[in-house]
């Protein structure tokens, strides 16, 4: 089934909105078996009705993000319509949708409103409860004169309205027109703490000998995913061999980040977190607590970025910062069992480190950083890691190794060497 997805919107030509949609998407294909084998971007006005036409006429299934609200330069619904020889009828249910969705703000409906209830004969409303302009389907019988085969989906553009619909809509559309549908599987396998080129020499030639896999790499933020697609059989051998050979650096399985993984992990164990940051200014806090439920397990974060709040907050000696240097194995363990004990946490991390551009050394060269890890009962460990590069390579690779090693300490894998 080729699919081709179109993108409208002049902001998103000139660079002034980025198109997160397409990524989402091409995400959400992947999951069903399918691959978006092209995505176009226009702008307003004109050059969507050749978009559409010229993706249709060439495809199975077309999706047109963009261009269904009330503006005079909204125009996807009417290029759809006028390609496909369709009448625009006012729908009662969307215009219904209309006056309860302005009633609430207490505004009127205007002509320019309605618009957006104007549906072209034949086409499926697919209804919008977190914004205005509904979706529309038009089934790929409805572009037979045309010599279409393609079935048309026209979606809002802002995400959090077009997510929903794409979700609950257009999947469960997709699905129905597969033939094999239930039998084909895709499975993301993410990995942490071990990069692309060591996956493929541990796993490639074993995963490519597996009749019909389909094997692909996407390097994240941190983390590689690994991902099978073909026959539940296919994928399922697949991921033996995998886990296999590579099973302690498999962060998850359903795409849950490391973040997502250790709030998770320690919320099953009833377990604290506490940090102490010097070089990532708060970036693991943060990530920790962009998940949801963190507040049952993440209670102190703390930005120890001089030497004197080293020794302030965290109680680390003034001589072992002179001995040593701030970025040492002996300053970050001090930093990790401070914030431990001033916490009251089950475990606590602890970074400290050279971002650059400037301040190394040739002993300690830009990129160079302590992580540590103090554990109650457990002997604190702490590691030397290398990220040179720019300044937020280095805080996000640097949060990673740090959350990487509570990850593997919760679940008893042994701490990187």
């Amino acid at each position: 089934m080729r699919i081709e997805l179109v993108n409208t919107g002049t902001e998103l030509c000139i660079g002034d909105v980025i198109n997160t949609n397409a990524a989402w998407i091409g995400q959400r294909m992947a999951a069903l078996g399918l691959e978006v084998a092209r995505q176009t971007i226009v702008p307003d006005g004109g050059a969507v009705r050749e978009a559409i036409a010229e993706a249709a006429a060439r495809s199975d299934v077309v999706l047109v993000s963009g261009g269904l609200g009330p503006t005079n330069d909204d125009v996807t619904r009417e290029s759809a319509a006028d390609l496909l020889g369709l009448e625009l009828r006012q729908d009662a249910a969307v215009t219904s949708h209309l006056d309860a969705y302005f009633s609430k703000r207490g505004k009127p409906v205007t002509s320019a409103t309605l618009r957006q209830a104007m549906v072209p004969a034949g086409a499926q409303v697919l209804m919008n409860p977190f914004g205005t302009a509904p979706g529309l389907y038009f089934p790929a019988q409805l572009g037979a004169a045309r010599g279409w085969k393609a079935h048309l989906f026209l979606l809002p553009g802002p995400p959090r309205e077009l997510k929903p619909m794409v979700e609950n809509e257009v999947e469960p559309r997709l699905r129905a027109l597969l033939p094999d549908g239930e039998s084909r599987r895709v499975l993301y396998l993410r990995l942490t703490g071990i990069g692309e080129s060591d996956i493929v020499e541990a796993v490639e030639k074993q995963l490519e000998a597996v009749p019909r896999l389909e094997l692909g790499y996407c390097i994240g933020k941190g983390d590689v995913d690994v991902r099978l697609a073909g026959p539940q059989e296919t994928v399922d051998a697949g991921a033996r061999i995998v886990r296999e050979r590579l099973g302690e650096f498999i962060l998850s399985e359903d795409r849950r980040v490391i973040e997502e993984v250790v709030v998770h992990a320690l919320a099953a164990r009833g377990e604290w977190l506490a940090t102490a940051e010097s070089c990532t200014g708060g970036a693991i806090a943060n990530r920790v607590t962009d998940v949801s439920g963190s507040s049952a397990v993440f209670g102190h974060g703390l930005v120890t970025y001089a030497n004197e709040a080293k020794q302030k907050h965290l109680g680390v000696p003034a001589d072992l910062i002179e001995t040593h240097g701030a970025v040492s194995a002996e300053v970050a363990r001090a930093m990790a069992e401070g914030c431990l004990a001033a916490s009251g946490a089950d475990h606590a991390l602890a970074v400290t480190g050279i971002a650059g551009p400037a301040g190394g050394t040739e002993e300690k060269p830009v990129g160079t950083v302590w992580v540590a890890l103090a554990s109650k009962g457990c002997e604190t460990a702490a590691r030397r890691f290398f990220y040179p590069g720019a300044r937020d390579r280095f805080k996000l690779l640097t949060s990673q190794a740090a959350l990487e090693m509570l990850r593997r300490r919760l679940h008893g894998l042994p701490l990187p060497g």
